[in-house]
């Protein structure tokens, strides 16, 4: 079998391209999900041009919030783990500002970098961090244990830390909500402990080394894939309880429960998605005579990784899930739709605190907080940061001359996407977002959003097309 062929993909092909090509959906749906957020002043609408686009019913003023979005999936980065211990679900700090330092501090005196792991094997790299003061285990071990307090920390509260429902280590919570919508959503399937629901949790652990050591971009493609099984499950086991007595078939081919999949499938429909290997922009470092390399090999390594997510935690009823071209194609929606998942830490927030003391009482706070700053260094004002999909801001459309942006305000706390209004926005105007640095020339602009597949012309672009 060569590299990159799977055979789902011709055994269910018909059923590919059915989730591929899904129908637009209805306007219940969009007016649904503006609902759900509390963004009543917006409408998202059907057109022909764009497909959907997302239209003010109010007028907003500059700097007003236009949207709070709430993510369909999305994860924080690998590397990232190292400096913020974050809810997986909510995306929020969690534990203290003590915690915060300490894990992170004692991570690196394991010699656990934000660049990767450490192990005994020599499979990871290790980082020195030669130019940090390193602090010794009794004075780090204080501070993961709740037993220092450092000033002022009371005035910067966390939510407790709350364990992953099925016991592994690699998914804490603000609360016991978010660790059962987490555990309902997505990770029952996902976890690496011993409450997993994963049929093989070696081939889990395989996936998630492989995505640490190749591209993180792999876990919220597998969270997608691990929520629709789950949405699945659940609207099959509500149709068996709608007709008690009547055996449900569990032949993927069969006609009655390729619906129910595709009902599962519907909020992941709506993102606009091509092939990972096709929109993913090539390196700078790779020259254009190699790019059907290069993108060959960006196939190959998704189908690795769908290999070992195949073992990992396949169920048969949805298999067209795991095919290679709808794997690529989730990628891809996050390669195309996406806007940063990110998070301000509290840590930075508590350290320019002290800063700003009065003379006396900054000098007073230093004298515990000082060695602790000098070795994190620059690191202590790292945010959490990751990738994830945002329904009502993938409606939005491109402009270079937008109207709107994502920006987190200083009361933005959690991993939900901010739109804010760039200019005054009359009611019925289109909202727009900019997918790239608008400030860059036309040439550049237009090869960049050539990635998205269209070509710009918005009013700026119009002008300045020669």
């Amino acid at each position: 079998m060569e590299a990159s062929t799977c055979p789902i993909d011709a055994q269910f092909s018909d059923k590919i391209s059915i989730l591929l090509s899904s129908p637009p959906l209805p306007q219940e749906y969009f007016e649904k999900l503006v609902t759900e957020r509390e963004c009543n002043g917006l409408k998202v609408k059907l057109d022909g041009e764009h497909g959907k686009g997302v239209y003010s019913e109010v007028d907003f003023r500059e700097d007003d919030l236009i949207l709070k979005d709430r993510m369909l999936v999305g994860a924080q980065h690998s590397s990232n783990k190292v400096n913020c211990m974050v809810c997986s679900f909510c995306f929020q700090f969690i534990g203290s500002i003590e915690l915060q330092i300490g894990r992170k501090l004692y991570l690196e005196e394991l010699g656990i970098s934000a660049d990767g792991g450490c192990d005994s094997s020599g499979g990871m790299e290790c980082s020195s961090s030669s130019e940090k003061i390193r602090l010794s285990h009794d004075t780090i071990q204080p501070l993961m244990e709740g037993r220092l307090q450092l000033p002022y920390s009371e005035n910067f509260p966390l939510p407790p830390v709350v364990s992953c429902i099925g016991g592994c280590k690699e998914a804490y919570y603000c609360s016991q909500s978010c660790a059962q919508a987490d555990w309902d959503s997505f990770h029952s399937l996902l976890c690496i402990g011993a409450g997993s629901s994963s049929p093989n949790r070696e081939a889990l652990l395989e996936f998630v080394k492989h995505a640490d050591d190749t591209n993180d971009i792999f876990i919220p493609a597998a969270k997608v894939i691990s929520s629709t099984i789950l949405r699945y499950r659940k609207l099959k086991a509500a149709r068996v309880e709608q007709q008690p007595g009547k055996h449900v078939v569990s032949d993927p081919h069969n006609s009655c429960i390729f619906p129910l999949l595709l009902e599962a499938w519907k909020p992941v429909s709506m993102g606009f998605k091509r092939r990972w290997w096709d929109c993913i922009a090539l390196p700078d470092d790779v020259d254009s005579c190699d790019e059907a390399d290069f993108r060959m090999q960006i196939k190959d390594l998704a189908f690795e990784s769908l290999q070992l997510l195949k073992q990992a935690i396949y169920d048969g009823e949805c298999a067209p899930l795991f095919s290679l071209d709808i794997y690529g194609h989730i990628i891809g929606m996050f390669e195309l739709n996406n806007l940063d998942l990110v998070v301000a830490s509290p840590v930075e927030d508590y350290f320019l605190y002290i800063d700003d003391l009065p003379s006396s009482q900054k000098k007073e706070a230093e004298k515990t907080t000082k060695s602790f700053l000098d070795a994190l260094g620059e690191d202590y004002s790292v945010s959490c940061q990751g990738t994830a999909f945002f329904p009502m801001q993938s409606c939005m459309n491109h402009s270079c001359i937008p109207n709107a942006k994502a920006f987190k305000r200083e009361e933005d706390r959690d991993g939900q996407a901010t739109i804010l209004a760039l200019r005054p926005i009359s009611k019925d105007e289109e909202i727009t977002i900019s997918y790239i640095d608008e400030n860059l020339p036309y040439e550049e602009r237009q090869l960049l959003l050539a990635d998205y597949g269209f070509t710009c012309k918005c009013p700026r672009c119009v002008e300045e097309a020669p």
